[in-house]
């Protein structure tokens, strides 16, 4: 799988760790910071790979803040992007099966390096159900396109 990941300085370590252990499965992953523990502004990384989800350039995207919300806010601003904030296995999986989100946000003060590699790998593995979430999906992509 190719994905693109983002932190600000609350889930740098988190994202750190996590980027060494996707790897080490032979995913690529596209690092977007950032790239130390001074503090940053979270929409600045969210948004290059909210680009990257949105030009077909990765898989999905992960984003890790201190609690996931910011970025999770700031993520599904952008006009087909789906941020799901995963909290557990369950909420990973079902993001994808009913929800057909495309990125996926995490706490780092929540969140261990073996829940995230979880997280990560089940929502990267799960399928889109389709049926009466399709339908749902389209009037969350109908709203985004409203004038």
């Amino acid at each position: 799988m190719i994905i693109s990941i983002a932190s600000d300085h609350g889930g740098f370590a988190l994202k750190s760790q996590l980027i060494g252990k996707l790897s080490e499965l032979n995913h690529q992953v596209i690092d977007r910071g950032c790239f130390g523990l001074d503090r940053v502004d979270y929409p600045q990384y969210a948004k290059p790979v909210c680009e990257d989800v949105q030009n077909n350039r990765c898989d999905f995207g992960v984003l890790i803040c201190t609690t996931g919300i910011g970025m999770s806010i700031y993520a599904n601003k952008f006009k087909g992007i789906r941020a799901a904030l995963v909290t557990n296995l369950e909420s990973a999986r079902l993001a994808r099966q009913h929800n057909n989100a495309n990125i996926i946000t995490m706490g780092a003060r929540f969140t261990d390096l073996n829940a995230a590699l979880t997280y990560v790998e089940a929502f990267g593995t799960e399928k889109f159900e389709g049926g009466r979430h399709e339908r749902r999906v389209c009037m969350i992509s109908d709203k985004e396109n409203e004038k």
